[in-house]
C-alpha cells in the first residue's frame, strides 16, 4: 500500500492551481450575463472558516486508535475541512462562504481491508456513522458528512489503500486497490503495456473505488466501456463482514452480486479492491472535429454509428449553444473567423460541433475513420480536421478549474446529466432546457445552457448540461435547488434517467422512488440491512430514508 495516492483538492475548489478564463469567454459572459471580468466573489480566507466542533467521544477515539493507531485517527480542522464536502456547486458555495453546518468528527486512514473491517465493527458497535471517501469529487452530495441522527460520524479516507495488487497479462485483467487515483492506475498499467482507458473529467483526482461505487463513465466509454462494464471482481468490506467476488468471465450463478456492489455509493460497505478488464495500450490516437447543421442531424448520425458497431472510442456532440461557447473560448483569431465563414458558406449558421476520437494502431484507426466518414457525410457533417480534436484533448480535464474562476466572478456554474433512448433523447433535452430557463428566469436570470451528447449506445445516449447564470446573491443555494428540482422533475417526466454517471448521492435520493419504484427502494433497504444491520454506512445517500 502507498500513502497519498490521491493528490488533495484545494479546500474551497478544484485541483491545485488557478486558471484564467479565456478572454473570448469572459467577453461573451459579460455581454450576455453581465459577468465581471475580475474577481468579485472570492472565497473567504482559510482562518475565517467555521467548522462545527468534533463530537467524537474519548471512548470511541480510544477504540479507533486501538484499531488503526493514533497516526491514522485525525481530528485536526484542516483534515476535517478537506473531507467535509464533495465538489458540487452547492458544496462550493458552502466551502467558499466558510460556513459548514456538517463536518466529520474525525478522519480515519485505514491501510488494509482488515483495518477497514476493524473500524466498521467498532463504529457499528458504537452507532457511529461512516462515510467512505476517495478523491472527494462527488457532485451529487455522495460524500456529505450527514450524521443521520447518529451521535458521531467519521470519514473513512482510502488514500492508504492504494496500489496495484497484480496484473494477469494472459487474461488481461488487473487488480487495483480502491484508493488508487486515475493517474496512478495508468502509471502502473502503462509500463506493462496496458491501459484502463477510463478518463472521466474528474480523472486527476477520482479513485478506482469511486469509479466503481458510482458506476462512472469515462470520456472514452464508447470504446473502452463504462467502469461497470470493465469490472470483473470486487471486495466489499461491510459491517457484517467481507463480500469477496472473484474475478471470472460472465456466469449464470444466480443474480449478479457484483452488480449489487457497483453503484452502491458506500451505503453497503467499503469497496476496497476491484479487478478490471484492461486493454492493450494504444500505439497512437487521432481526434477530429466534425460539424453538423443541427443536434437532430448529429444525433441521427451517432445513432447509426452505434447501431452499426462503428462508434469511435470518444464520441461527443455539442448543441449549438455549447458550440458557440466553445468558439468563444477559442477566441476571435484568424482561424476561428475562417471556420465560421466556411461553415456559413456551407449552410451551417448555428453549427453543432462533434468530437470523434480513435485510439489504437495507425492502420486500425485509418480503417475505422474511412468506414465512418461516408456515413457522417450522409448526415450533412462537414470535416473540420484534427485541430478541434487536439484542442479538446488538451483541455478535457479543465472544466472544474474553469468553474472555480467563474465562481470568483459571481456566476452560477453547474452541470447535470441524464440518459434517454434515441426515441426520447431530444424531447428530454428540450424539457430540461425549458425547466431550467423557466426556473432561473423566474428569479430574473436568463441562463446560458449548453448540452452535449456523449456515452453513446445502440439504444440511446447521455445528455450532459452545463448551466451558467448570474448568481442570486441573496439566496444562491435556493436559486440552484429550485432549478435542479424543476429540471429533475422534467427529465423524469420526459423519460430520462435519474443519473447516467454521477450517481444518486444525497441530491438525487428524493427522486429514487419515482425512478426505481417503491418496491425497488424497499429492496435496496433490505440489502442494506443485511450488510449493515446497524445502518451506519453513508446515511442519507442513495435512498432518502435510512
Amino acid at each position: 500500500m502507498t500513502e497519498a495516492a490521491v493528490p488533495p483538492l484545494r479546500w474551497y475548489g478544484w485541483g491545485d492551481r488557478a486558471v484564467t478564463p479565456p478572454a473570448g469567454l469572459l467577453r461573451l459572459l459579460h455581454e450576455e450575463l453581465g459577468a465581471s471580468a475580475g474577481v468579485v466573489s472570492p472565497p473567504v480566507a482559510r482562518d475565517q472558516v467555521v467548522l462545527p466542533p468534533s463530537g467524537l467521544s474519548d471512548r470511541l477515539r480510544r477504540r479507533l486508535v486501538a484499531a488503526l493507531g493514533s497516526a491514522h485517527v485525525r481530528r485536526g480542522d484542516d483534515e476535517r475541512l478537506r473531507h467535509a464536502a464533495g465538489r458540487s456547486y452547492l458544496d462550493l458555495l458552502m466551502l467558499r462562504a466558510g460556513q459548514l453546518t456538517e463536518a466529520p468528527d474525525a478522519v480515519l486512514h485505514p491501510g488494509t481491508p482488515e483495518e477497514v473491517l476493524r473500524v466498521l465493527r467498532v463504529c457499528s458497535d458504537d452507532g457511529c456513522a461512516v462515510v467512505p471517501f476517495g478523491g472527494g469529487t462527488s457532485v451529487v452530495g455522495g460524500v456529505a458528512p450527514l450524521h443521520g441522527g447518529r451521535h458521531a460520524l467519521v470519514t473513512l479516507a482510502l488514500d492508504r489503500c492504494a496500489g496495484n495488487a497484480g496484473v494477469d497479462a494472459v487474461s488481461q485483467m488487473a487488480t487495483l486497490t480502491a484508493g488508487t487515483s486515475g493517474p496512478a492506475a495508468e502509471s502502473m498499467l502503462w509500463p506493462l503495456g496496458f491501459t484502463l482507458g477510463h478518463w472521466p473529467q474528474s480523472f486527476e483526482y477520482a479513485t478506482v473505488g469511486g469509479f466503481a461505487a458510482t458506476r462512472s463513465a469515462g470520456q472514452a466509454s464508447s470504446g473502452y466501456g463504462r467502469f461497470d462494464d470493465v469490472v470483473r471482481g470486487a471486495r466489499l468490506v461491510a459491517p457484517a463482514g467481507e463480500l469477496a467476488l472473484r474475478a471470472a468471465p460472465p456466469d449464470a450463478t444466480g443474480p449478479g452480486l457484483l452488480q449489487m456492489v457497483l453503484g452502491s455509493e458506500g451505503t453497503l460497505g467499503v469497496i476496497t479492491e476491484v479487478t478490471v478488464r484492461v486493454r492493450k495500450r494504444p500505439r497512437t490516437r487521432h481526434y477530429a472535429g466534425w460539424s453538423f447543421a443541427g443536434l437532430e442531424a448529429g444525433a441521427a448520425a451517432l445513432r447509426e454509428l452505434a447501431q452499426h458497431a462503428a462508434l469511435p472510442d470518444v464520441t461527443r456532440l455539442s448543441d449549438a449553444e455549447e458550440t458557440r461557447v466553445s468558439f468563444a473560448m477559442a477566441g476571435e483569431g484568424t482561424a476561428t473567423r475562417a471556420a465560421h465563414a466556411y461553415l456559413r458558406a456551407r449552410g451551417q449558421s448555428a453549427p453543432c460541433l462533434g468530437i470523434l476520437g480513435w485510439e489504437g494502431s495507425g492502420a486500425d484507426i485509418g480503417r475505422r475513420m474511412r468506414e465512418v466518414a461516408p456515413l457522417l457525410r450522409r448526415h450533412g457533417a462537414i470535416a473540420l480536421g484534427g485541430a478541434p480534436g487536439r484542442a479538446w484533448l488538451r483541455s478535457r480535464f479543465e472544466g472544474p478549474y474553469l468553474r472555480d474562476a467563474l465562481l470568483d466572478r459571481g456566476l452560477l456554474v453547474e452541470t447535470l446529466e441524464t440518459a434517454a433512448t434515441w426515441t426520447e433523447l431530444l424531447t428530454v433535452r428540450e424539457a430540461v432546457n425549458a425547466a431550467l430557463r423557466a426556473s432561473l428566469g423566474a428569479r430574473g436570470t436568463a441562463p446560458l445552457i449548453g448540452c452535449h451528447v456523449s456515452h453513446v449506445y445502440p439504444e440511446g445516449a447521455s445528455l450532459y448540461f452545463t448551466v451558467l447564470a448570474r448568481r442570486d446573491s441573496a439566496d444562491p443555494a435556493g436559486q440552484w435547488l429550485d432549478a435542479k428540482r424543476a429540471a429533475t422533475d422534467a427529465l423524469l417526466a420526459a423519460g430520462g434517467a435519474l443519473s447516467h454517471h454521477h450517481g444518486v448521492g444525497r441530491d438525487h435520493a428524493p427522486w429514487l422512488g419515482r425512478f426505481a419504484g417503491d418496491l425497488g427502494v424497499t429492496a435496496l433497504h433490505g440489502l442494506r440491512a443485511s450488510l449493515d444491520p446497524a445502518g451506519i454506512m453513508n446515511p442519507g445517500k442513495l435512498t432518502a430514508r435510512h
